[in-house]
């Protein structure tokens, strides 16, 4: 007994310090990231486009180039990873076929992102000749859509055999059970993980470099290189110019809020729910 009590003692001391000290580089992160980026958020950041060096400016055409490459991401990734979801939890089920789809579906999840932005230059930019925020947007959606797919499929697995039962005794269609009681009974968990999805991908660089490269000027044309907030945090926060490195923070300082209210939307859903 005494010597179970000195392992657990020495068990529990040593994952409390490794807590601890994980929270306090979080914190640590948090902090330099909150206390330099503040101090360079000003209206310009909203107002003025990226300027030359040594020249004041803002972050206007990149915010506006990074929501436009993720809202076009979202509308290929999540159709496609709902559907597929769907298809794998209600008709596909439990065969090897299904079993194989989840298996590659996790291991598109944990591969590098840098890997996917190598492959749609490979099918998109070096066909077409050029950069483009189509090749961005695809590069974004295909890491977005295993996020989708395996969260989908997960909660449409949880809701009861039973509900999808009763419908059918009623004489309710395949289609209407899926639309109006499965999707129903998941919906939390769904909404969550497209939340999740959009986080993800919202502060991706290295796809990016290879897709949709970057862009200093303002431009809302899919068919040229488009601006984004990552691509330009990364190269500001590189450079010699103490302008350019400011407004790198503030691009960190953006996306870094931006992620952690989409983070608190989807703890929140979860939360209401359980409740």
């Amino acid at each position: 007994m005494k010597r179970r009590k000195i392992i657990n003692f020495i068990v529990m001391t040593l994952s409390t310090l490794s807590a601890l000290l994980g929270i306090f580089f979080l914190f640590w992160i948090l902090w330099t990231l909150f206390s330099k980026g503040i101090s360079t958020m000003s209206l310009d950041i909203f107002t003025q486009d990226t300027p030359p060096p040594m020249s004041p400016g803002g972050l206007r055409n990149a915010i506006v180039g990074q929501l436009i490459l993720v809202g076009v991401a979202s509308a290929i990734g999540i159709p496609l990873g709902l559907l597929a979801g769907t298809y794998l939890s209600e008709f596909g089920k439990k065969s090897r076929y299904t079993e194989f789809i989840r298996d590659i579906s996790d291991i598109m999840m944990s591969a590098p992102s840098i890997v996917i932005g190598a492959f749609v230059y490979a099918i998109i930019v070096a066909p077409m000749g050029h950069f483009s925020g189509w090749a961005g947007a695809a590069a974004l959606a295909i890491m977005m859509i295993p996020i989708v797919l395996r969260t989908t499929d997960d909660m449409l697995g949880l809701v009861p055999e039973s509900l999808r039962e009763a419908a059918y005794a009623l004489g309710a269609p395949k289609y209407k059970v899926i639309l109006q009681i499965v999707y129903r009974g998941a919906k939390v968990g769904i909404v969550t993980g497209i939340l999740l999805s959009i986080a993800r991908i919202a502060g991706e660089t290295a796809p990016l470099l290879f897709t949709s490269f970057n862009n200093n000027f303002y431009t809302t044309n899919l068919n040229e290189a488009m601006p984004t907030l990552t691509v330009t945090m990364f190269n500001f926060a590189t450079s010699p110019y103490n302008t350019w490195i400011n407004l790198g923070w503030a691009a960190a300082f953006l996306l870094g809020m931006f992620v952690f209210a989409i983070n608190l939307i989807g703890r929140f859903i979860i939360r209401k729910r359980k409740k």
